[in-house]
């Protein structure tokens, strides 16, 4: 690897961090970054899925303070995530490598427009009169996490979005959730590919430890900026990807 694309990468990875302790949507940067690094589609995939782990390790470190008394939540949702996780994760490892490729843009555009809608979602939850069924928190956030298994691009902004309409708390003890079970999802995956899947060792580590540092970075950020400028510029970003990858 060259130190262009080291760096590279290594951008990539910090700003990772940053965006996915802010809003969600850190691998519509990296993702993207892999593929300009001349990796496969799903070698890029699994390659950013084990990346991105450590910049949910320390969002949610960095986030310790509002995540102090939702230990029986966690556990709650965790066995639900676990088991999305693993099975996107499979899906993604049994299925051809052309129909992932197939379908990554438009995966991409979806993952957009779910960060554009978010804000609006978050207050209609707000709003809301009545309680959800756990049943239905249950079933969305599986296919949430099935989905972040899979692919995983914009899987922090789905979770921020089923959280604020079935949880009632206020919207940063709910990112705070939100990075402990992207954490999770991250882990369950991780394992998968490392054993299973064709990962670029080398790529992952660059981008993990900058995703890391972004990740603590990105929490103080995340309590300053405000969320609709860093959305629109990820927005911007990831149409711009998938349009390059549909042409």
């Amino acid at each position: 690897m060259d130190a262009g694309t080291a760096a590279l990468l290594a951008g990539a990875g910090f700003g990772a961090g940053v965006v996915n302790a802010v809003a969600g949507g850190g691998s519509l940067i990296t993702f993207p970054a892999l593929l300009a690094a001349g990796y496969p589609s799903v070698t890029a995939n699994v390659t950013n899925a084990v990346a991105v782990l450590p910049g949910y390790v320390g969002g949610s470190l960095a986030y310790r303070r509002e995540l102090g008394d939702q230990g029986a939540r966690i556990r709650a949702l965790a066995l639900t995530s676990a088991v999305g996780a693993a099975s996107g994760a499979a899906l993604l490892l049994v299925s051809p490598a052309s129909v992932f490729e197939a379908i990554v843009p438009w995966l991409i555009l979806a993952a957009c427009g779910l960060l554009a809608v978010q804000p609006r979602v978050a207050a209609a939850a707000r709003a809301r009169d009545t309680s959800p069924s756990p049943l239905l928190l249950h079933a969305a956030l599986f296919a949430a996490t099935v989905y972040g298994g899979y692919f995983g691009a914009g899987l922090g902004i789905m979770l921020l979005a089923i959280l604020g309409v079935f949880v009632d708390d206020g919207l940063q003890r709910l990112n705070a959730l939100k990075g402990v079970l992207s954490l999770l999802v991250a882990v369950v995956g991780a394992v998968g590919f490392a054993i299973f899947g064709p990962i670029a060792w080398d790529a992952a580590a660059i981008v993990g430890v900058t995703c890391l540092l972004g990740g603590v970075a990105g929490v103080g950020v995340a309590r300053r900026l405000p969320a609709a400028i860093l959305r629109a510029v990820v927005i911007v970003y990831g149409v711009s990807v998938a349009i390059v990858l549909l042409a």
